[in-house]
This record gives structure tokens, C-alpha cells and sequence, in this order.
């Protein structure tokens, strides 16, 4: 930080968990809870709003966290993909990424896995072109999305079971 640069108290809710610090009001949010919070399921690709790999839930609508400024989040109630299993157990849109093999390298995936869940939240029977449409905002280079869709219909067909 530079000598020279206000801080900023921000509080917010992160994972369940009141979070309060003092930042530069030109902290992005993806930066403060990686390096601040140190979620690493946060991830920076882009760092321009176009990847999806930062996307998180802050109250409850999905949110590219390298567009957001940390001050922004300041009283919100932000969900990250480490924050959605519960008791060591995965989030059924977790277990269907999982079992799908929705991944290769895996960098995508929290994107993928909170946007997926944002829809079911939603929409629990999206037909394909609402899963596509969803999920658009983000990239991935190595499975070719048939898995992800895949994924994303094991979620829709396990959350209902629920």
C-alpha cells in the first residue's frame, strides 16, 4: 500500500463468517478474499469480467469478483465455492461437478460451480439452452463443456431428489 492511499473499513459476511479489515478502496474484491481471507477457489483469470474463474455470490446474485471493489461488498453477505459444503460434506452442485468429471484442470471450476448453483437456486429444470445461457459468462479451455452440462443436469436432478 502506498503511504499516500486512504484505507477503508469494509465489513461484510464471507462463508458465514463477519469479516472485518481495513483495505485500499481500489481492492478488488477477488483480491481481498484470496490474499486477505486466503480463498484460494477465487480465482483470477482475466481480471477483466469475461472468464467466470472469479465468480462468487454476494447476497445472493453471482458477481465477478474482479469487477467488484472490495468497499463495494462492504455489508454484503458474500459466498465463495469453499463456503458451500457443509460439515465436510460437498454441495450437491460440488459432488455433480465431481462425478461428471466436469473438470480438467480444474481453474474454471468454482466459476462454474457457483454460477450452476445460482441457476438451480432459480431454476431447478433448466432445459440446455437456459443451462447455456446461465453459464456463458464463463470459460473453459480443456473439457468442451459436455461434462459441465452433464454436471449441471446431475445437480438439477440431485437437488430436486432433496
Amino acid at each position: 500500500m502506498s503511504a499516500n492511499t486512504p484505507e477503508v473499513e469494509v465489513s461484510m459476511t464471507v462463508n458465514g463468517e463477519k469479516v472485518t479489515s481495513t483495505v485500499e478502496p481500489r481492492r478488488k474484491l477477488s483480491d481481498f478474499l484470496r490474499h486477505e481471507r486466503g480463498l484460494g477457489g477465487v480465482r483470477v483469470g482475466c481480471e477483466q469480467g469475461v472468464c467466470g474463474a472469479c465468480v462468487v455470490s454476494m447476497d445472493g446474485d453471482v458477481v465477478k469478483s474482479c469487477l467488484v471493489y472490495a468497499v463495494q461488498a462492504d455489508g454484503t453477505d458474500v459466498v465463495t465455492v469453499e463456503g458451500l459444503s457443509e460439515d465436510g460434506e460437498l454441495h450437491p452442485v460440488q459432488e455433480a461437478f465431481h462425478d461428471a468429471h466436469g473438470l480438467q484442470c480444474g481453474y474454471c471450476t468454482s466459476g462454474f460451480v457457483m454460477a450452476t448453483r445460482s441457476l438451480l437456486a432459480e431454476n431447478p429444470d433448466p432445459t440446455r439452452e437456459e443451462v447455456e445461457a446461465a453459464l456463458a459468462g464463463n470459460l473453459c479451455r480443456c473439457t468442451g463443456y459436455q461434462n459441465i452440462h452433464e454436471a449441471v443436469r446431475r445437480a438439477a436432478s440431485s437437488m430436486e431428489a432433496d
